[in-house]
């Protein structure tokens, strides 16, 4: 007898309530836009004449497409460490602050080791990235294991932290001394990440593809997927089962910030080129949501991440063609966000109601 079958008949959902708690994050999306467009109208833009040119914008020639991609990245691999985290029922909302660590000692190793060759420069990034997120979001994770303390408290905190660590290290110890922007020196040759020909997508783009199905993989075929799914339905249950919560509340959060970590190696290495003061346009926060339209899948992260980079990239065209303030194109953007959160809330209230 399966789960559904064995609840009260009183408590099991209509066919109709399956289907839209299932499609609650799409049917939010579509919502957030019915009122993004009266929004438009209401400004004395034709909301058809917007969202056509978002639609072009976003998929209307290689270049656009291109540039969602490259959007993607960090998105995609901010969000696969989300969906382990939160799979787990630790809520990780220090991702921002993660990417800046791991772009941090990125742009360290490379500018401190400039002549390695791209053979051994290249793993160094990936690992000095991974060990900047890692670090960071062993924190929060130590603070949880073995203090009670509540992760989201501490790990959103830690996010400004980093953020004004890496402002300050790029106005003065690691500042350009030839620029008077608060940004590092250029990093050298080999720590560039090199181009997929044809295109102007870098390799990170295929590192997120591939973690897509490995992540996957360890979530629903590992010894180590299953209990960190298990501690996720039921703490008390997986310490009767025998399973180190403490243990696996650290593993998780490892590699959520590590795969942050990497994110901002990326924008380091295959973005920017430098170290920058702004070098996130809030990934780490808008990942979040992107974890969540994923449904906590990975592949449903592949989708979101898309979609998400697609909306930024149409939002821009918007604002060019037809003229809509930034401010605007800003506010559909966000209440995509909050209907998208809105729709999670629901979902999860419903699940409580029928047991």
């Amino acid at each position: 007898m399966t789960d559904r079958a064995a609840l009260p008949s009183a408590h099991r959902p209509s066919p109709a309530m399956s289907v839209l708690l299932k499609g609650a994050p799409v049917l939010a999306v579509i919502l957030a836009l019915l009122l993004g467009a009266l929004i438009i109208a209401a400004v004395g833009v034709s909301p058809l004449a917007a969202y056509q040119s978002m639609v072009k914008g976003a998929f209307g020639s290689p270049r656009a497409l291109t540039q969602a991609g490259l959007r993607a990245v960090p998105l995609l691999l901010i969000s696969l460490g989300l969906t382990l985290a939160f799979r787990s029922r630790i809520w990780n909302i220090g991702a921002e602050g993660q990417l800046y660590m791991g772009a941090w000692v990125a742009a360290l190793f490379a500018l401190s080791f400039p002549n390695l060759p791209p053979a051994l420069m290249l793993p160094g990034l990936l690992l000095a990235g991974f060990a900047g997120g890692a670090l960071w979001g062993l924190v929060p994770a130590l603070l949880r294991a073995y203090l009670g303390a509540n992760e989201i408290v501490t790990s959103l905190l830690l996010n400004y932290v980093a953020i004004f660590w890496v402002s300050y290290q790029v106005r003065l110890p690691m500042k350009d001394p030839t620029s008077f922007l608060p940004q590092s020196a250029v990093l050298p040759a080999p720590a560039s990440l090199p181009v997929l020909p044809g295109t102007r997508l870098h390799i990170g783009v295929i590192l997120a593809l591939v973690l897509v199905p490995l992540i996957a993989f360890i979530l629903w075929k590992t010894p180590l997927g299953y209990r960190l799914r298990v501690v996720g339905s039921n703490p008390d249950a997986a310490r009767f089962a025998g399973i180190d919560v403490p243990r696996h509340i650290i593993i998780v959060m490892v590699i959520s910030g590590g795969l942050a970590g990497v994110a901002g190696m990326i924008e380091v290495a295959g973005v920017h080129h430098r170290l920058i003061q702004d070098i996130s346009p809030g990934y780490g926060f808008t990942a979040i949501v992107v974890a969540l339209l994923g449904q906590l899948n990975p592949f449903g992260a592949l989708l979101a991440s898309y979609f998400f980079a697609s909306l930024v990239i149409g939002a821009d065209s918007m604002q060019r063609v037809v003229g809509l303030p930034v401010a605007l194109t800003e506010v559909i953007q966000a209440l995509v966000v909050l209907f998208v959160l809105a729709s999670e809330a629901f979902r999860r209230h419903r699940s409580r109601v029928m047991g």
